[in-house]
């Protein structure tokens, strides 16, 4: 990586802001805003279904750690596709941050990964390790340029549940529309998330499903994913929905209509906040 240069004198940076650009270059290659999305979603549930903070805190750091090792394998795998596209916003592509540092960042937060798995418990290990992280990195490597794109994402996001609940003492599988609500958010964000890069993705190889479907059937695919995952949420427990459910269901519906009919920019934000109200009916409800 070349030496950061200061605009005003142009003499090298100093060690310290030279480390700081470093470690926020790694951060990003990661994907850090999706990454902690993630986790924060898997502490919330981790709460919510009455862990211990101990236990809390171990299956949350497993959670951010398989994340790590998806984000990086990710911007590894694309780096060469980046660079022909021009994203040099892109650490690895633009130069910002080496291969070889995110390699081993990657390997460390993997045997990290590994131990605090096992440490929430070996059920909620193999869950993670074989389904969560696994599938992560099978999008990355292959699923990504296929019509199965969806797959693992739908097989990552709807095994956090069992990941939550199988971790500690008493160990329980979640409810089955914990899990389901969970799988058509990951699907959902799925066709959400690639929505900006479309163009470039089709320009180097990438077909998954989203790119198969194009940008306005993408678009309608994930906004009626996510509602989908919202009425789940709502309506699948026994017993009566609460009031507020109802209400924040019937919000949804609205964000949809602005999803499907809107222009520019808001039918994607509309879709992006169905997507938070999926997540906290996913944590609220399931209390």
């Amino acid at each position: 990586m070349g030496t950061a240069i200061s605009g005003a004198t142009g003499s090298p940076a100093r060690p310290g802001v030279r480390r700081r650009s470093s470690a926020v270059a790694l951060l990003r290659a990661a994907h850090f805003p999706p990454t902690v999305a993630v986790t924060v979603v898997v502490a919330l549930l981790a709460v919510a279904d009455g862990k211990t903070p101990g236990v809390t805190a171990v299956v949350t750091a497993a959670v951010l750690t398989g994340q790590l090792t998806i984000g990086w394998g990710n911007d590894l795998v694309d780096a060469d596709r980046d660079r022909q596209v021009g994203r040099l916003d892109k650490p690895l592509a633009g130069g910002r941050l080496s291969e070889s540092t995110v390699r081993v960042s990657l390997f460390v937060a993997a045997v990290a990964c590994v131990a605090l798995s096992f440490g929430a418990g070996w059920r909620s290990a193999l869950v993670h390790l074989f389904l969560g992280v696994a599938a992560g990195h099978a999008y990355n490597l292959l699923a990504k340029r296929t019509a199965w794109s969806w797959l693992p994402y739908a097989v990552a996001f709807g095994s956090l549940p069992a990941v939550v609940t199988l971790a500690g003492g008493a160990p329980h599988w979640p409810p089955w529309w914990m899990a389901a609500t969970a799988a058509t958010l990951g699907v959902g964000a799925h066709f959400l998330n690639v929505l900006p890069d479309l163009d470039d993705d089709r320009a180097t190889g990438i077909s998954g499903l989203p790119h198969r479907f194009g940008a306005t059937r993408a678009r309608v695919a994930a906004t009626v994913l996510l509602v989908a995952g919202s009425a789940v949420a709502v309506l699948g427990p026994s017993g009566a929905p609460a009031a507020w459910a109802l209400v924040v269901l019937g919000l949804v519906t609205a964000l949809a209509v602005v999803a499907l009919v809107g222009r520019g920019r808001l039918p994607f934000h509309a879709a992006l906040v169905i997507a938070l109200l999926d997540v906290a009916l996913l944590v609220v409800v399931g209390t």
